[in-house]
């Protein structure tokens, strides 16, 4: 028996409302978090992530009250993160409603944060968030777009090795790090799941990064969750066959009512992926 493939929306919220943007920037109004909270649950999501994209900016009593509307709307698991930088943090996300809690620049900052929270929370709910983006080099001439290759096998025509850089602060930085190595670290440390965000393909609608996403699935031990690109009902069925993906995020195509839960998952099975099926 296989393990059902969990279809996953995500908020990004900024103060009260949730936003959308593309490529991580030009972000737009998307809704009231509570109210997309609760069409959600009712569509027969498996889980649903919030995330605070203004955490930066020091706005932390906003966004427990945000997790608190949002989670008195679920009867399922809730990832919530965005600026959890200690244990103090993430008790106070915990108990603000989350199930999971997600860290991202401060668990690159100081890996140390991971072991630490698994030890308080344990493992399964402590979610490593990675924003990833692909480092070509001069002489690359061919494209990764659906290509399910290893992470280090060689562009063609050339010989530099395919490598997606960890992005940190929003991705508006890079921490220096190999997205497949700093996976691997993390699930040492104590991370239970990754949370894996194409940055090339965050709101492009174009489907996931199949290349990324197998890569990490394949070298980690723990459940990934991939993040970035998705539109259409075969982008889910490529992102876990192909991308060998546990779980697929998403939110334009959720927020502008593009996809339907419902009926995205009865394609996904109809398709032969086992997934849970709404009452």
């Amino acid at each position: 028996m296989t393990l059902a493939r969990r279809i996953i929306p995500c908020l990004d919220t900024d103060g009260t409302r949730v936003v959308k943007g593309v490529n991580f920037v030009g972000l737009r109004d998307a809704g009231d978090p509570a109210t997309l909270a609760a069409r959600y649950n009712a569509e027969g999501a498996d889980e649903l992530v919030v995330l605070d994209i203004a955490a930066s900016r020091d706005r932390r009593p906003t966004f427990l009250e945000t997790i608190r509307r949002v989670a008195a709307e679920l009867a399922i698991p809730l990832t919530a993160g965005g600026g959890i930088r200690s244990l103090d943090d993430g008790r106070a996300v915990i108990r603000a409603g989350a199930d999971k809690i997600t860290v991202n620049t401060a668990a690159v900052n100081r890996p140390a944060l991971i072991a630490e929270l698994c030890k308080e929370f344990g493992a399964q709910a402590v979610v490593l968030a990675i924003d990833a983006k692909l480092e070509s080099c001069p002489d690359a001439t061919a494209s990764l777009a659906d290509s399910a290759g290893a992470a280090r096998s060689v562009f063609e025509g050339g010989s530099c090795p395919v490598h997606w850089d960890v992005r940190i602060r929003g991705g508006r930085d890079s921490a220096h790090l190999d997205a497949l190595a700093w996976a691997q670290r993390a699930v040492e440390l104590g991370a239970g799941e990754v949370l894996l965000t194409s940055m090339d393909r965050d709101g492009t609608q174009s489907g996931f990064d199949i290349a990324l996403t197998n890569a990490i699935s394949t070298a980690v031990s723990v459940p990934v969750i991939a993040s970035g690109g998705a539109k259409s009902p075969q982008h889910f069925v490529e992102i876990f066959s192909a991308g060998a993906a546990d779980a697929a995020l998403a939110a334009s195509i959720f927020h502008d009512n593009v996809q339907s839960i419902r009926v995205l998952k009865q394609f996904l099975a109809s398709q032969n992926i086992e997934v849970r099926l709404p009452c």
